[in-house]
């Protein structure tokens, strides 16, 4: 597979070594965002779509540049125009219907879908996101899209026989869309599959998925695959046999207790490690996350370590997502000139690359 790191390395980048930061996708929104859609959905307000548009792309406009701002190498735009993962697009599938909202965790509420018909790509879903992102940013851009395996496991199925067929069938149009967000110019799309250690021995029906998905995309399109909230011995090593370069993974959360499954194996393709926790309110030290991103590399080669939080950081204060994204990219830095230095031995630098 090629090696398509290099070309998100800023020009400007001020060590030897490129440990690569990143974010997995959400981010929160700033409070008058929220006021906005408040009052685009109230029927008496004469905050109309053009309003609302307008508010969203001043959003995004905002949280992309705040990304720029800690220093992250690749940004997104905090997916400001997306309300949840599942949600956002099954509004934009043809043969998906809407029941009511259930409980997910805590406080927060989804509006689950049902599949009510054959599921047809009718419009292009994240394409114009991308594409003012892209405009905005100095940065390159990643696109975070859900898997079709998450859309299926996280909806109700009235139409395909099982799980499994509507995971494929979702597979093809999620194949349509990175198509059209390649034609974009975007080259770095991750998949976002949080269902996936989540359930026993699926790991061969989201292999099959991704196979569709990323049939006839160009080499140079870095591709990633997010997976959390689950336990990983279910799915590794097997999953290291998908069409993917990156697996972008939830390990700070657990204190990195599932960090010894992925060293049993040889862990062949490039490394996403979560060093920062999205579900604590505070904000770690340089110092704390400069120690996990070191546990990285118990794993991989800095050459294959990409840096981000554990996952989307929506639901914490947005100043306190600011500060872990400014550690984060400041701890990485420094690792960075102290793997220059010569000054940290790389547990992981004598195992063959994927390259070997």
């Amino acid at each position: 597979m090629t090696d398509t790191r290099e070309q998100f390395r800023p020009e400007d980048h001020p060590n030897d070594h490129f440990l690569m930061t990143t974010v997995v996708g959400s981010y929160p929104k700033p409070k008058w965002h929220n006021r906005a859609r408040e009052l685009f959905e109230d029927e008496d307000s004469e905050f109309d779509v053009d309003n609302w548009e307008e508010a969203k792309d001043d959003a995004a406009r905002l949280i992309t540049k705040e990304h720029e701002r800690a220093g992250v190498d690749v940004v997104t735009d905090g997916e400001m125009r997306r309300n949840e993962m599942v949600e956002y697009f099954a509004h934009r599938i043809d043969g998906y219907d809407f029941n009511g909202r259930v409980k997910v965790w805590g406080h927060n509420y989804f509006d689950k879908p049902s599949v009510v018909d054959e599921v047809e790509y009718d419009e292009q879903w994240l394409v114009e996101e991308f594409e003012f992102t892209d405009d905005v940013a100095d940065a390159p851009v990643k696109v975070p899209i859900t898997g079709p395996y998450t859309l299926a496991s996280w909806s109700f199925n009235e139409v395909y026989d099982d799980e499994e067929q509507l995971t494929y069938a979702l597979a093809d149009l999620v194949n349509e869309e990175i198509d059209a967000l390649v034609e974009a110019g975007a080259r770095y799309i991750q998949i976002d599959e949080p269902a996936l250690a989540t359930t026993p021995d699926d790991h061969a029906i989201v292999g099959e998925a991704l196979e569709r998905i990323v049939d006839d995309v160009p080499e140079d399109v870095r591709l990633g695959l997010h997976v959390c909230y689950g336990d990983y011995s279910r799915i590794y090593p097997e999953i290291l046999d998908y069409p993917v370069e990156e697996y972008d993974l939830e390990l700070a959360n657990g204190d990195y207790e599932q960090l010894d499954v992925f060293k049993d194996d040889e862990f062949t393709e490039d490394f996403a490690m979560g060093v920062v926790d999205v579900h604590t309110a505070e904000i770690e030290s340089v110092e704390e996350i400069k120690d996990n991103i070191k546990k990285g590399l118990e794993v991989v080669p800095p050459e294959r370590l990409t840096v981000s939080p554990d996952c989307g950081v929506k639901l914490l204060p947005r100043e306190i997502a600011y500060g872990k994204m400014e550690n984060m990219v400041k701890a990485a830095r420094e690792v960075e000139a102290e793997l220059d230095a010569g000054e940290i031995d790389v547990v992981a630098g004598d195992a063959a690359t994927a390259d070997d």
